[in-house]
């Protein structure tokens, strides 16, 4: 009896513990893997390019940009409360608040140092952070950049103080090839007949009966056949189907 009782309270635990989780939505069976390399900050696609950044400099770009990604996934992303970006991002902003900062200034050097004056200098930070943040507007490649602004946020609120920027350089590609769109990766998609299309309706081809005149306008080939290699991989499939 007393076993059962354990046996009965540690699964009550259990069920306790996976209730507390929450859960991560998943639009498909299996996502497109958009994860890449480290990168150093100067390589192509990652945003705005730095002429003449220092190594301090560019890992400052990439933790805006990475802190800019996750902005924008809080405000895209509430259509699905379970990916958790608002919350995530707050954590980022509390967490990694003095990191945060250091870049900043660090840009805000970077644009003084290369422009002609304090206002040119300011006016080219501006134009960089609005470049960076409608760079993660998506609207075809929604569900997979929600899908790895959502991960990407929450393992960020458990890197330590201080390593955001390191974090970013690892991750700041992966955020990148998740606004290329991609669909379901675990099967092809493939509709039977070719639903956009429609038969002939003029008049002269049917009769007052309603029936087509092959006569005056050809065989009737509507709906359309399906392609040769669906309809094989369908003929495997029932084969499969009809030994088992």
């Amino acid at each position: 009896m007393n076993v059962l009782r354990i046996a009965l309270a540690l699964g009550g635990a259990a069920v306790g513990l996976v209730a507390a989780a929450p859960a991560s939505a998943q639009f498909f069976l299996r996502s497109h893997d958009f994860r890449g390399e480290t990168v150093k900050g100067h390589e192509d696609g990652l945003g705005q390019v730095l002429p003449g950044a220092t190594e301090a400099e560019l890992r400052a770009a990439m933790a805006w940009n990475v802190r800019a990604g996750l902005n924008v996934a809080a405000l895209q992303c509430q259509f699905e409360p379970t990916l958790l970006t608002v919350p995530n991002y707050n954590a980022v902003l509390k967490d990694h608040e003095a990191e945060l900062k250091t870049s900043f200034d660090t840009l805000t050097k970077y644009f003084t140092r290369i422009n002609k004056t304090p206002k040119a200098g300011q006016a080219a930070l501006d134009q960089f952070g609005t470049r960076t943040y409608s760079g993660y507007a998506t609207v075809a490649a929604q569900y997979g950049f929600c899908q790895t602004a959502s991960a990407i946020g929450r393992d960020a609120t458990f890197v330590p103080r201080g390593s955001f920027g390191d974090f970013a350089m690892d991750h700041v590609r992966e955020l990148r090839n998740s606004l290329t769109p991609y669909g379901e990766q675990q099967f092809t998609r493939y509709l039977g007949r070719d639903y956009a299309s429609q038969p002939r309706l003029d008049a002269i081809c049917w009769n007052k009966k309603g029936e087509w005149v092959t006569k005056k306008c050809g065989a009737f080939n509507w709906p359309p056949a399906a392609p040769a290699t669906a309809t094989a991989a369908a003929d495997v499939s029932a084969t499969q189907t009809a030994q088992r």
